[in-house]
């Protein structure tokens, strides 16, 4: 039986590698002329390869768009799997605090080693510079077509990654498939007409920022750019938040609470009680809750705190600002900002049109999906690449057993 795979991407060798297995008779196709290549880049060019979410119910949690879906899939496999089989093939991975996962190596190079070796050995055939254009079904069998020559297979993968253009889906949708339109996910919140641009390089390591008028919320680092807000709690929530800021078109407000674990009340409690105990230290000179000297200026400046006062002076009307500044100091967001090597999509093929035990189309026997081509997207944290492993595997083993 022969097996076609589109794509040669994480979910697109992981699903070769599974079908070859098998004994299918596989060709991985791609459109450029290199492989891997967001495998080679991701995490600096460490390759964060998963998340040491080793629960499927915690794991699941970080997909803003899939988490049901998912859910099923990392039944049949999920991190634990993902470390063996790495490590099978003499990738050995660790844990870093934050809980992401890379090579011992600190080098993508060992992760793309071990799925070109195993794609090798499983005698997967490789066919770069090959952008599919149209696929057609005839006779029971896939055609696939590019503006230079056709190719047919039993059974056909698509594992082609997300697409910043809905045009880019037009290969599936002609099939008949419905596309959840693609829009950005993770990515920074500009504030171009914030005084807190002033403050750039200032991080603080756990800020709660929330969207105005929504639930939408994330409790994390942050980091003060010269651009506006970023950070780990900035890029999750943008994931979360990706279709109301799609729809507000990039323009609203954020709320920053600077101290994640403080209530409003232990906020004016803990100024009361450094009042009581230090009523002669300056207010702007003496930063509390560990936050930065100078975010700590800002924000008595933006309280109206004059330079010299001291705590047993401060006027309740200064004390009750500076109370608000720390627990929901307001930005005004114009505009994002996606990097490339990070860039993720939302949307792609919608996940009721696939089976999740089988990777397998509703519509098309015999066609499957895997990876960012459906629409799926994690936050950041290795969470992207374990839904490309899962969802190639079960692709890839589904394939070949029909």
């Amino acid at each position: 039986m022969s097996i076609g795979v589109i794509g040669a991407g994480a979910a697109g060798y992981f699903a070769a590698i599974h079908a070859a297995q098998n004994g299918g008779l596989v060709t991985l196709i791609e459109k450029t002329s290199k492989s891997l290549s967001k495998v080679k880049i991701s995490g600096g060019g460490r390759c964060n390869v998963t998340h040491a979410a080793y629960e499927i119910s915690n794991l699941s949690k970080n997909y803003p768009r899939g988490e049901k879906f998912l859910k099923k899939v990392f039944r049949h496999f999920a991190v634990k799997d993902t470390i063996t089989w790495f490590q099978s093939k003499g990738a050995e991975l660790k844990v870093e605090q934050d809980g992401r996962m890379f090579p011992v190596t600190d080098s993508s190079q060992t992760i793309v080693d071990a799925l070109e070796d195993s794609a090798l050995k499983c005698g997967v055939k490789i066919i770069l510079n090959f952008p599919v254009d149209e696929i057609q079904k005839e006779e029971g069998r896939f055609k696939i077509s590019s503006k230079e020559r056709q190719l047919y297979f039993d059974k056909l993968i698509v594992c082609s990654g997300g697409s910043p253009k809905l045009e880019g889906f037009n290969f599936i949708k002609n099939l008949g498939y419905s596309i959840a339109p693609p829009i950005p996910s993770l990515f920074t919140f500009n504030t171009p007409n914030e005084p807190i641009k002033k403050l750039m390089g200032i991080a603080v390591p756990d800020a709660m920022v929330k969207l105005e008028s929504t639930k939408l919320s994330y409790r994390g680092p942050l980091l003060i750019t010269h651009w506006g807000i970023s950070g780990p709690a900035v890029l999750k929530l943008s994931a979360f938040g990706a279709a109301w800021l799609n729809e507000k078109d990039y323009n609203t407000n954020a709320h920053i609470r600077w101290v994640a674990s403080f209530s409003e009340n232990e906020i004016l409690e803990h100024l009361s009680d450094f009042r009581i105990k230090h009523p002669k230290k300056k207010v702007v000179t003496n930063p509390l809750f560990s936050l930065p000297s100078r975010l700590w200026e800002h924000l008595t400046e933006k309280s109206e705190i004059e330079p010299d006062i001291i705590w047993q002076n401060l006027p309740k009307k200064h004390n009750h600002k500076l109370v608000q500044n720390l627990f929901c100091y307001i930005v005004h967001i114009e505009g994002k900002t996606t990097f490339k090597e990070e860039f993720v999509t939302a949307g792609g093929v919608e996940l009721a049109q696939v089976n999740p035990e089988t990777m397998e189309s509703k519509l098309t026997d015999g066609l499957f999906f895997a990876g960012e081509v459906l629409n799926i997207d994690g936050i950041t944290g290795g969470f992207n690449f374990q839904a490309a492993w899962s969802t190639g595997y079960l692709a890839g083993m589904s394939a070949n057993q029909q």
